[in-house]
């Protein structure tokens, strides 16, 4: 075997291996279609429950409209009220060629709400894949050098999908979860370093903002933050959790977030701490260059949630989720009990245990996601569910009495 093909085989699954992922992960997956915990096909039913094919009522315990706006009326009546002053569904070419005045009213208004220039994306995911490879270039920042990539254990999917693009362009790096002494230490021995990570972890917990910040003005360091599950859950104006603890974004900052969860609309945004480098983004930020933007309904159902994230409206609704939260820590012990964030891991063991124990609370009334390697780590699996403020006490009662019916030694 030549030098070159050695190199070349060391080079592979570094940061993916899909084989791998494919093998130990299809078996819970099939029990989990057998089961019919995938795949259903559903209607909305009265009060938002959701309706199966065969009639069967429930609620969903996986929706992330967290503050229940994606059926709020004043949302729905902004997508349509877009459509009609537009006559059309969507602009269909890259923002970087055309904008509609729309799109360009509703981010000059988000940067007033958030406090930092934003722009937005046609999903998170895309808008990740678009800021993450100039960060770790360098064209995120005024020295225009590479930095090292850390990403944190536990950063989303959609950030972890990156890594190889990355890579390209830079030494990569994967932490422990929240291991700040790792990070430290990486500082101390590299000149540039730029951190990924969710501001609330998709598998419940948080990232330690404050002692991140103490990091960057101690070394510099690059803050790439993903706060998909904490908009409009945080903040006066819904800013988010990570947001509401910076006084700015800063230039070594960036935050991006989905409008499709908390927000209750559809699409992505990014705040961005340097608002300079927001021409290299959309020139050179892959599907930020090459996707179309927001579509009509989608801004105007945006712009409607804007105007209602200025309101009373939202801390009402923040406070009905955070009483609904605190409702369901009393009646349920989960690793996330007392932490005020929406979602928790009800920890099973094995994937199997987990898929009967999904299924048959669905058959109570509630959709739980039975979540298994390697969404978790083998042996870890469990049920995940997402907290809402349009949820009764009624609900989280009924909820809770399923999971203790199915979960041995739940309290």
């Amino acid at each position: 075997m030549s030098a070159e093909t050695a190199t070349a085989s060391d080079n592979i699954h570094r940061f993916r291996n899909n084989g791998t992922a494919i093998k130990d992960g299809n078996q819970a997956w099939n029990a989990a279609l057998e089961g019919g915990l995938i795949d259903i096909r559903v209607d909305y039913d009265a009060n938002g429950r959701l309706r199966r094919l065969d009639g069967h009522r429930f609620v969903n315990l996986c929706s992330c409209s967290y503050l229940g706006l994606a059926s709020h009326p004043a949302i729905l009546e902004g997508a349509i009220d877009a459509l009609r002053s537009q006559g059309a569904m969507d602009l269909p070419i890259t923002r970087i060629r055309l904008r509609l005045n729309l799109l360009e009213e509703f981010e000059d208004e988000l940067t007033k709400l958030m406090g930092a220039r934003t722009v937005c994306a046609v999903t998170c995911s895309s808008a990740t894949a678009g800021v993450l490879p100039l960060v770790a270039s360098g064209h995120m920042t005024e020295d225009g050098r590479p930095r090292v990539m850390v990403f944190d254990k536990f950063a989303h999917f959609s950030m972890n999908l990156i890594k190889p693009i990355c890579a390209d362009e830079t030494e990569v790096l994967t932490a422990r979860h929240n291991d700040l002494n790792f990070l430290e230490d990486v500082c101390k021995k590299k000149e540039r370093v730029a951190y990924v990570c969710d501001g609330v972890y998709s598998t419940g917990g948080s990232a330690p903002i404050k002692e991140l910040l103490t990091l960057q003005d101690r070394y510099g360091l690059y803050l790439f933050i993903d706060d998909s599950h904490s908009l409009s859950l945080w903040g006066e104006h819904g800013q988010g959790y990570a947001r509401s603890q910076m006084a700015e974004v800063n230039p070594l900052t960036t935050i991006v977030a989905s409008l499709g969860k908390g927000w209750g609309t559809s699409g992505g945004i990014i705040m961005l701490g340097a608002p300079q480098f927001e021409a290299v983004l959309a020139r050179f930020g892959g599907p930020l260059a090459w996707s179309q933007g927001l579509n009509v309904p989608s801004i105007g159902a945006s712009m409607a949630s804007l105007k209602l994230h200025r309101t009373p409206e939202l801390g009402r609704l923040q406070r009905s989720l955070r009483d609904n939260i605190l409702l369901f820590d009393e009646l349920v012990t989960t690793p996330e009990r007392g932490d005020g964030f929406p979602l928790k891991v009800i920890r099973v063991g094995e994937a199997e245990d987990a898929v009967r124990a999904s299924a048959g609370i669905l058959e109570r009334g509630f959709y739980t996601s039975a979540v298994f390697f390697p969404i978790v780590k083998k042996g870890e699996a469990g049920l995940r569910i997402m907290l809402r403020a349009d949820l009764t006490p009624d609900d989280i009662r009924a909820f809770a009495a399923a999971v203790h019916e199915f979960v041995p030694h739940r309290k």
